[in-house]
């Protein structure tokens, strides 16, 4: 340890951490002894955001380890959150220990320095104070795999006698945690005290892979029903609290994550810990909609606020449109709560019997017209557009603007020849600037031309907006068949800086029309991934041939939203080379999910496009 006198004979100066020079470091530390607590805080705050910025450490930050480890002897009031920075410096993966860079890397220099202290920071595990306990414990384990084999012990033993004997169930239980750092095993599967029962379970599904045996299932079930009351507070490694290593490793298997969600849920979803794990398999796992819609669905009585009943009903607005023929009893659900006084929660229930596609969703949509929803039901509900268009038209007609109005738009394009009804309304929007570039897109693909359209499109192919410029140009060429202001208008966006890919991709109603813009797209097939995947596509767009266009979109293919799009791009093209064939497959068939996707219902999900791509494609080369 050292003592803030010694903090001027570090040149902290000549040292750095996430913000450049730590010549700041030394005062965030003396501020530690001022006896004022908010001072303390702000100080603390500070260092976990500059020798420690989301889970990296800095050339200061080892130097730093021995001041904070005698602020943790001295400053008693902060000694819990002293020790929990001191734990999350240290953090480090097992494999890192073994790598050539380690003995020189800012992280091994933070690790040596707190087995020096290590010591020293022992007495903590003693505390009166059940946190500071439990922070010390987060210490230990954050540096335990580098401690020499006879300290290893000595340390074991001091953190098994919190184990066997301290008065607090939690500070037990992360001992059992701490203990398995350390390479003591416990009998703790079998101790009286649930929360101790679920560590043991923890720790030894961590060490076995996916399905776990029953009698661990049956205990993470039993005893983890209730969430860790300040677990939040004292995480292990990689910022993981208990729950979140429980969450983590039930996410891992699916059978496992819907048993142990729905007896959470029956024992009442404390936390919305039981629906929140089901929301996390359907999310992880291919195909789990009907169960975890069950789960969700038995959750929303146990939500003891409105604002929980939304987020269930929101979720169940996202998986409820991945199923092909959701059940009456769930939408009767829907209906009821979509039919209710409390907005709060009658909103996302409408929304997600609109994407149920439950067509009774259509008389509450017009009652409450938000533009999200009325976009939804556009695109669940085309059926309804004699209903839904006149609502669509007076909402631009009232002006709307913004998100609102690109939104309200965007839904036109589900309703065919119908749509040319809102012509009036997106001259309207093209005019005032109001969602533009939409609207100029629709009016494109409305196909009905008029004078003064045609000069507003004109118009816009000159103004500031270079976005609005590429797609004005598109659907001028697409109302009146001249190519001239088009190519004009592409061959300078081209040509500059920007957004290259985006100008690229509205190309396609051009087709052949675009063949003077080859010179400028063709060196683009060897930009970035985005840049190459629009050009791959716009090369094929304009010559009808995919030869130039298939190995670039081959080799981009992946499950990424670059390579998704360049899978949809393939195709297009009507080619799928044979050695493609396994990654189709992988896409097709994986039972987990290979891409992400924010939870916004009506959106659709972007995993079930990939893999439905790759069953087209597959077919396409099996026939």
């Amino acid at each position: 340890m050292r003592p803030p006198a010694e903090l001027d004979d570090v040149p902290w100066q000549a040292l750095t951490h996430a913000y450049g020079s730590a010549e700041d470091v030394p005062e965030l530390i003396r501020s530690l002894y001022l006896g004022d607590e908010e001072a303390a805080d702000e100080a603390i705050y500070d260092l976990h955001g500059n020798i420690w910025h989301q889970g990296t450490v800095y050339q200061a930050s080892a130097p730093a380890v021995p001041f904070l480890a005698h602020a943790v002897d001295h400053v008693s009031a902060k000694r819990a959150d002293l020790l929990m920075l001191l734990a999350v410096l240290g953090d480090h993966d097992l494999e890192s220990v073994h790598g050539p860079h380690w003995p020189d890397s800012p992280l091994g220099a933070v690790c040596a320095e707190l087995c020096q202290v290590l010591p020293e920071l022992l007495g903590c595990l003693g505390d009166p104070e059940g946190a500071v306990r439990r922070a010390a414990l987060r210490v230990v384990a954050a540096v335990g795999d580098l401690l020499p084999e006879e300290q290893r012990t000595a340390v074991a033993e001091r953190v098994h006698a919190l184990y066997v004997g301290d008065p607090l169930p939690a500070v037990r239980a992360d001992a059992v945690v701490c203990l398995d750092r350390l390479g003591r095993a416990t009998d703790a599967l079998t101790d009286a005290l649930p929360a101790i029962r679920l560590a043991a379970a923890v720790v030894a599904a961590e060490r076995l892979q996916p399905p776990y045996p029953g009698e661990l299932v049956e205990l993470m079930a039993q005893d983890g029903a209730e969430p860790d009351p300040g677990g939040d507070n004292f995480p292990w490694s990689r910022l993981r609290t208990q729950d979140d290593m429980l969450t983590r490793l039930l996410g891992a298997d699916p059978r496992a994550g819907l048993t142990v969600a729905a007896r959470w849920i029956s024992a009442g979803d404390l936390g919305t810990r039981g629906s929140r794990l089901a929301e996390r398999t359907a999310e992880t796992w291919r195909d789990q909609e009907p169960a975890v819609l069950d789960l969700l669905q038995a959750a929303l009585p146990q939500q003891r606020e409105a604002g929980a009943t939304a987020g269930r009903l929101r979720a169940i607005g996202h998986w409820i449109e991945l199923h092909p023929e959701p059940d009456a009893a769930i939408r009767a659900t829907l209906l009821r709560y979509a039919s209710g006084d409390d907005d709060e929660t009658a909103e996302p229930a409408l929304l997600a019997l609109v994407c149920s596609r439950d067509a009774r969703a259509t008389e509450l949509v017009l009652r409450r017209p938000t533009p999200r929803l009325i976009a939804v039901a556009a695109r669940h509900l085309p059926e309804a557009s004699e209903l839904l268009i006149p609502v669509i038209r007076r909402e631009l007609a009232a002006g709307a603007d913004g998100n609102d109005a690109i939104a309200l738009v965007q839904s036109l394009a589900h309703f065919g020849s119908a749509a040319r009804l809102a012509q009036p309304e997106l001259v309207d929007c093209l005019r005032t600037r109001r969602a533009a570039i939409v609207a100029a897109r629709r009016l494109g693909a409305n196909g009905l031309s008029t004078p003064g359209i045609t000069d507003l499109l004109s118009e816009a192919t000159q103004g500031a907006d270079l976005s609005l410029r590429s797609t004005a140009a598109v659907a001028h060429y697409q109302l009146t068949g001249e190519a001239q202001p088009a190519l004009t208008t592409f061959e300078g966006l081209l040509s500059g800086a920007g957004q290259t890919s985006w100008y690229l991709s509205a190309l396609e109603p051009l087709g052949a029309a675009a063949s003077p813009l080859l010179p400028l797209i063709e060196p683009m097939l060897e930009g970035g991934a985005w840049t190459r995947m629009a050009a791959a596509e716009a090369h094929h767009w304009i010559t009808g041939s995919p030869d130039r266009a298939v190995p670039v979109l081959t080799e981009l293919v992946g499950a990424s939203p670059v390579g998704l799009r360049a899978l949809k791009a393939l195709a297009a093209t009507g080619v799928v080379p044979e050695d493609l064939r396994p990654t189709l497959r992988g896409f097709a068939f994986s039972p987990r999910r290979l891409l992400t996707d924010t939870p916004v219902s009506g959106q659709g999900h972007a995993d079930e496009e990939l893999r439905a791509l790759a069953l087209s494609l597959l077919s396409v080369q099996d026939a």
